[in-house]
């Protein structure tokens, strides 16, 4: 009888935005409306990209660009992550919410596992995150690590090992955490920790671009349950 061991089990963490859903736009809507009730100006025109960044990141860098201090931006970020998520749930709807090819197939596989762990790894505040999921109609995750657990994306994967030992009594390491993302920041943010880079290009970044990265596997989409499933267990 073959028996599993320790070095079988995957931490699996998909991103969100760009990923798992796309909302034509209106997340960003719903974040700048918050912006504007809360620090009193729009940031919609200032020129930057949010790609693959953490809220909480983007909420510095954003505010910054527009003249707001450190200090400005931390006295009233408890608001945004009220505010934000409140707006979410006027802004999105599942008729413009798009679930890319395969994602329902693919959680359900990795939900399925036994030997599986599914997670959000995501720029997204856990609030924002739950709005997304329950709009797109996605479930079946255990644990997550979110945009405003910190500024920086890498700082990421550690916080969603931890929440894997305590949900599972696992320390998952190495090509055991599994982060499938859709920006050179997914790529890049699970190395600190060893991890696997499963890149996909179903955000605004083609796989030409993604390659150049070097995650260990990219795919157009995740339609091919069977190949995602293969490159998460190799």
């Amino acid at each position: 009888m073959t028996r599993n061991t320790p070095s079988d089990k995957r931490l699996v963490l998909f991103d969100i935005d760009g990923t798992l859903i796309s909302t034509n736009g209106d997340g960003v809507r719903a974040m700048m409306e918050a912006y504007t009730a809360i620090w009193g100006k729009d940031p919609t025109d200032v020129p930057y990209s949010m790609s693959g960044k953490t809220e909480l990141g983007i909420s510095h860098e954003l505010l910054a660009l527009m003249g707001f201090t450190r200090a400005q931006v931390e006295e009233k970020i408890h608001h945004f992550w009220e505010d934000y998520p409140r707006m979410l749930t006027h802004h999105l709807s599942p008729k413009r919410t798009v679930v890319h090819p395969g994602i329902r197939e693919a959680l359900a596989a990795v939900a399925a596992h036994p030997d599986m762990v599914l997670g959000l790894l995501t720029g997204n505040c856990e609030a924002a995150a739950q709005v997304k999921m329950e709009v797109a109609g996605l479930e079946g995750f255990e644990l997550g690590a979110y945009g405003a657990h910190h500024e920086h994306r890498e700082e990421l994967p550690p916080i969603a090992v931890e929440e894997a030992l305590r949900h599972t009594g696992h320390h998952f390491s190495g090509k055991s955490i599994v982060i499938i993302g859709d920006t050179p920041n997914d790529i890049r943010c699970g190395r600190g920790v060893g991890a696997r880079s499963i890149a996909v290009a179903t955000g605004r970044i083609p796989t030409s671009t993604l390659r150049q990265h070097h995650p260990d596997y990219c795919f157009e989409n995740l339609a091919d349950t069977g190949a995602l499933m293969d490159a998460i267990l190799n």
